[in-house]
């Protein structure tokens, strides 16, 4: 399992999708969350707007992050 770093007390699914590189643009990063192909904490969600926290997860086609804090 991968993971990114924040420094802040969230980061948005779109913005850890583009900073993990597990897609290289905003435009697809809202494609394939709103296409329903990404899970976050095991479940599917399609608000590319979600906050992720420190310890959460998401996946997109078998690549998994965890969210870390430094």
């Amino acid at each position: 399992m991968d993971s990114i770093t924040i420094k802040d007390e969230f980061i948005k699914l779109g913005q850890a999708l583009k900073l993990s590189g597990t897609v290289s643009s905003g435009i697809e990063a809202k494609i394939i969350v709103q296409d329903g192909l990404v899970k976050v904490n095991g479940n599917t969600d399609t608000r590319r707007g979600r906050k992720l926290y420190a310890g959460d997860f998401f996946e997109y086609n078998g690549h998994k992050v965890v969210v870390n804090k430094p």
